[in-house]
């Protein structure tokens, strides 16, 4: 007969502790205010969902089915992970936390990253022989920035974990209730990727005439659409895990992918925690070959170092000129036509002073002008910064005043509008052309110098829901 001890609580005594200590909603005092108002704080603003980078968009309700994809860290990566945890006094979870939020800010997940996991929630020692469910989950939020380090970002993550220990005891249930976030039935509320990092030694279950080995459950379920798992390896010499994943959001060769550039991320910052996160290089040889070759196939034999899309528009012009290019509603151009237009649109340009290097904008509807724009822009040695015309007047005024552009192409329709916003913002352009100016059409074609592929083609924003829009050149 087993031996044990009398435990001096039950799960009723954790039940009815936790009511008591939690308090009532209707005193301000109460720990479950002072907790929530922690929450409200930390998550206000949060995103509905991490901008992941699945391979289909969200269905309207999420299914939940799911897949897995394993996960495992040699015994040196272990150990390197746990030096480094102790030199910058953080828990092994933090650093794999900090690491996981690096790969997803590389991925393009924006700068705002949320990511939840459970928590034991057996605060007390008196808990910890008895069986009962007292799991909770929590949310971690990140700001990462390409400038900052890993130190820095690790740090960060060490701060907000403390103080999300310190504001546990709220069910996550309840907390999600209280908060009252908008919802969907496409993703889960608060966070959609999850971590967790199982440090509990795993049990060597002796049985007469057994070999027993531990095998984690594959349930065909996902539960979020991404959800990380790692464990100690069944010799404690590395960790083993995998990843849950949602296949009607990804492939199980995307999945493969984040696996590996994990991997690679996390060895990159723990060699040199002071890595910039945007430096770190995620793709392998292997896939920077592969990305050569498939980035090569649409231009063909006109696809040489050193050529510019002005270039290579000409080849084509001299293959076919009579050969249609562009088709909008009831006309039709050639690419003869097409580049003797988009010529003397550039050489208009360049006699406003547009010049190699500079910006400018183009707003304007969706037609054959935007072609014969983008094209003059080019063949002028300048970058274009497309507008969008049903962007608000605060965003197109804050291009302008971000971007400076030269001079801005649009209709008739709107010279009035960007002439008004850029008086507004103060940076009112050069040169606001009119693209369908009959008096461009009698321009005569300038001979420019073509510009070289080290020289920007374009601008374009970011859109701007987690923070200040970005130019990305």
């Amino acid at each position: 007969m087993p031996d044990w001890a009398p435990l001096p609580v039950q799960y009723a005594d954790y039940t009815l502790w936790q009511r008591e200590w939690l308090g009532d909603l209707d005193d301000p005092t109460s720990e479950i205010n002072t907790q929530l108002d922690y929450w409200r704080q930390a998550l206000a603003g949060l995103p509905d969902r991490l901008q992941l980078p699945t391979d289909r968009p969200y269905p309207a309700v999420a299914d939940y089915r799911g897949g897995t994809v394993d996960l495992s860290f040699d015994p040196a990566v272990r150990v390197v992970v746990e030096n480094l945890a102790r030199r910058e006094r953080v828990t092994v979870s933090m650093v794999l936390q900090a690491a996981l939020t690096g790969l997803f800010f590389k991925l393009g997940a924006g700068e705002d990253i949320a990511i939840g996991s459970p928590i034991a929630g057996r605060t007390d020692e008196a808990l910890n022989d008895l069986v009962g469910f007292f799991v909770n989950a929590w949310v971690l939020r990140v700001s990462a920035h390409a400038d900052m380090s890993f130190r820095d970002l690790l740090s960060q993550v060490r701060d907000k974990a403390l103080a999300a220990y310190d504001n546990q005891d709220i069910p996550f249930e309840r907390l999600v209730e209280l908060l009252n976030p908008d919802r969907s039935a496409a993703h889960q509320p608060l966070f959609q990727v999850a971590l967790t990092f199982q440090n509990n030694v795993v049990p060597n279950i002796v049985l007469p005439g057994v070999e027993v080995t531990p095998v984690p459950p594959r349930l065909g379920v996902s539960r979020f659409d991404l959800w990380f798992n790692i464990f100690d390896a069944i010799d404690g010499s590395g960790w083993d895990g995998y990843v849950e994943y949602s296949v009607g959001l990804f492939d199980r060769a995307t999945v493969e992918s984040f696996v590996a550039q994990f991997k690679t991320i996390l060895t990159a910052v723990t060699e040199d925690p002071d890595t910039r996160v945007g430096s770190v290089e995620l793709l392998g040889e292997a896939e920077r070959r592969e990305l050569a070759v498939w980035g090569g196939r649409g231009a063909g034999a006109a696809l040489v170092s050193g050529v510019s899309v002005p270039e290579l528009f000409a080849v084509q012009v001299a293959r076919t000129p009579d050969a249609v290019a562009v088709v909008f509603e009831d006309r039709s151009w050639t690419y003869r036509e097409l580049d003797e237009a988009s010529g003397r649109l550039a050489g208009v340009l360049a006699d406003a002073g547009v010049s190699v290097g500079d910006l400018v904008g183009l707003l304007l509807p969706r037609s054959e002008f935007t072609v014969i724009a983008v094209l003059a822009v080019l063949k002028a040695g300048a970058g274009y910064v497309p507008i969008d015309v049903a962007y608000p007047d605060e965003r197109i005024q804050f291009i302008l005043a971000d971007a400076t552009p030269v001079a801005v192409v649009t209709t008739a329709e709107y010279v009035d509008r960007i002439e008004g916003l850029g008086r507004l913002s103060g940076t009112l352009p050069a040169v606001v052309l009119d693209v369908a100016d009959p008096s461009i059409d009698a321009h005569a074609v300038s001979v420019l110098p073509y510009p070289t592929p080290q020289h920007t083609a374009y601008v374009i924003y970011t859109s701007g829901t987690t923070g200040v829009p970005k130019g990305v050149a």
